[in-house]
């Protein structure tokens, strides 16, 4: 393995801040939060290369392809939340964005030791969802050197799939590797080195734009309603059923019948829009 230089990282430099355990809750908080107020301006700077890339996600999806995340540590539990809220939030099949992370399933609660190191691994992991030239692969890394990630980048990009990469160094290393690469340079965290807070942060931004442009351009949103998602408890129930009385205009309890007959927001409002015609 190669030897690596952490230093050359920005994610990896010195803290602005020292002295953190004499600091007060208060100037420790505040430190974070002043932290964090820049990560979305760093992440607008990446909004160009984001477009790029969803873009060709769409191209692709729009012919059947899927979307897949796949990431070590908190970089690969990022993937797997964007992934699994997909299904509720846009009435997605489950398996259309799918989340993997380095060490399988059980390291969602708790690391895997070496899982990240394994550069064979991330592609033994997509071929049991037999994946193939209409689908996309982003990989996620905040140092942007995870073996893990560039190892299924490369074989994904050899069988002519869609790559992507996420990293927060500029000159990544999966950025040299995938199609379409998205820097986004948090620089150094209030804790020394600890990505999960600034660089997790930008992640989850662009992994938010990521699926829900794709989703809209999909037709997942109509306006800027939800009009697919699915009807787990009360909550959405209520939501959806205010949807259709403003939309429609309609009393609530024609709403329920409507939402309880035909289970979805776009469904319900179809169905009575043909019946006025």
């Amino acid at each position: 393995m190669n030897e690596i230089n952490l230093e050359a990282l920005t994610t990896e430099k010195t803290s602005h801040y020292d002295n953190l355990d004499e600091k007060s809750v208060l100037e420790i908080l505040e430190g974070i939060n002043q932290e964090d107020q820049t990560v979305p301006q760093a992440v607008a700077k990446a909004i160009p290369q984001i477009e790029k890339l969803v873009t060709a996600i769409v191209q692709r999806m729009k012919q059947g392809g899927r979307l897949f995340y796949i990431g070590a540590g908190t970089s690969g539990r990022l993937g797997i939340v964007d992934a699994s809220e997909c299904p509720p939030t846009f009435g997605v099949p489950f398996d259309l964005v799918v989340g993997l992370i380095a060490g399988g399933d059980g390291a969602i609660r708790k690391a895997v030791e070496n899982a990240e190191d394994d550069t064979e691994q991330a592609w033994k992991d997509l071929s049991q969802y037999d994946i193939n030239p209409l689908d996309a692969v982003v990989g996620i890394a905040a140092s942007g050197r995870t073996p893990y990630v560039i190892g299924g980048l490369k074989k994904a990009r050899e069988q002519g799939i869609l790559t992507g990469a996420i990293a927060c160094n500029q000159d990544s290393e999966i950025g040299k590797t995938a199609e379409y690469k998205i820097e986004v340079i948090t620089g150094p965290e209030f804790v020394t080195g600890s990505t999960r807070m600034k660089a997790g942060t930008a992640q989850k931004l662009v992994l938010n734009m990521i699926s829900t442009s794709v989703m809209i351009q999909l037709g997942r949103v109509r306006g800027n309603k939800m009009v697919d998602m699915q009807l787990s408890n009360y909550k959405l129930i209520v939501r959806a059923e205010n949807m259709l009385i403003k939309e429609l205009g309609i009393a609530r309890e024609e709403a329920e019948v409507l939402l309880q007959q035909y289970g979805s927001v776009r469904a319900s409002v179809d169905a009575y829009r043909a019946k006025q015609l």
